[in-house]
């Protein structure tokens, strides 16, 4: 088992390790306290794991309340939210009470952002079960919901009181959705540590609980630098511009893991055509990407992805911030003007 403490604005431990669901009702009521946990979790996912957190939970002294969502980003709504908060409501959640997010990213997204804001804020938990959410969206306090005119236009910053990550839900996960988590792991080997992406490259066979940990730690350094995402910390948006835009076109049908693979695939390929990286950096990204099974092109066009950029919460007036790698383990932050992304993303594209 691993532990990694996040000094944010509100200081809180990552517990990463085999089996440690069954011990979540001392974590969270150390952590949290409280007399009833509100377990958000999705259809999909409640068949999995849900018994067994209420079990630990109930085992600490928790009254159990219950709210399921349909699995997949469609449910990242605002009619979702209100649910939600109408339910907690109906449920008599206090102040002093526990939100507890069991599932992937939408769920914990979806569950942060109601704490955040119900009743002005009250205790939340992350208990990821995909990788994707284990290394990525648990961990730095970015909770929101979608609007129609793009993703995560609506949210906060809200650091949970504990994340709980058991390796056995990881273990578990249906291929695709594995592969999914595998975009945001290759992602932060192409920002900050070219070690963890060439240790993807022994994809499938990798130790979860040292590549999850070793995310998290990255993570962790960078919100602790910049809790508010308005320096280093857009590094961790690296394929995720024109990542959106693919998914916003796609209709969600296209998951985020693969859209976040193309947009990394075309910015590092237009990097190369403005000579800000080698070819080599190109060259081994795909072809750790086309080893696992993600996406690496796109049959939506340049102007169409820069057109569905342009409501990307990054974007600063006629600036938009494009995370731009100049090699393997090293990325920069490059501010854009909005006129010009669609000729970086056709360079992308060639």
């Amino acid at each position: 088992m691993k532990t990694v403490r996040v000094n944010a604005s509100k200081k809180y431990d990552v517990i990463i390790g085999q089996g440690i669901i069954d011990r979540a009702g001392e974590y969270v009521f150390h952590a949290a306290g409280g007399e009833t946990a509100a377990i958000i979790t999705d259809d999909i996912v409640s068949g999995l794991f849900l018994d067994q957190l209420t079990k630990a939970l109930r085992s600490a002294g928790y009254a159990i309340t219950v709210f399921t969502i349909n699995n997949g980003e469609v449910s990242k709504s605002a009619s979702s939210y209100i649910r939600l908060m109408e339910h907690l409501a109906e449920s008599k959640l206090t102040r002093s009470d526990v939100i507890v997010a069991l599932g992937g990213g939408v769920v914990g997204d979806l569950a942060g952002f109601a704490a955040a804001t119900y009743m002005r804020g009250v205790h939340f938990v992350q208990v990821p079960t995909t990788l994707l959410a284990a290394v990525d969206s648990s961990v730095g306090g970015k909770t929101a919901i979608d609007l129609e005119s793009g993703k995560n236009l609506a949210g906060a910053f809200y650091q949970p009181d504990v994340v709980i990550c058991d390796t056995s839900t990881i273990s578990n996960l249906p291929p695709r959705v594995f592969v999914d988590g595998c975009a945001e792991v290759i992602k932060y080997g192409m920002i900050a540590d070219g070690e963890l992406f060439r240790l993807v490259e022994d994809f499938p066979r990798f130790d979860h609980e040292e590549i999850i940990a070793r995310c998290v730690r990255i993570k962790r350094d960078i919100v602790g630098e910049d809790e508010f995402d308005n320096g280093v910390r857009r590094l961790l948006n690296f394929g995720h511009t024109v990542g959106h835009a693919v998914e916003k076109l796609s209709g969600f049908a296209i998951s985020h893991g693969k859209a976040v693979a193309i947009g990394m695939a075309v910015v590092t390929q237009a990097a190369v055509k403005m000579r800000m990286c080698d070819e080599v950096c190109y060259r081994d990204l795909v072809e750790l990407l086309h080893k696992i099974g993600l996406p690496y092109s796109t049959r939506y066009g340049a102007d169409e992805l820069a057109g569905a950029a342009l409501a990307d919460k990054k974007r600063r007036g006629d600036m938009l911030a494009l995370i731009v790698p100049q090699r393997i383990g090293k990325c920069i932050v490059r501010n854009v003007n909005v006129a010009d992304l669609g000729g970086i993303i056709a360079l992308g594209l060639e």
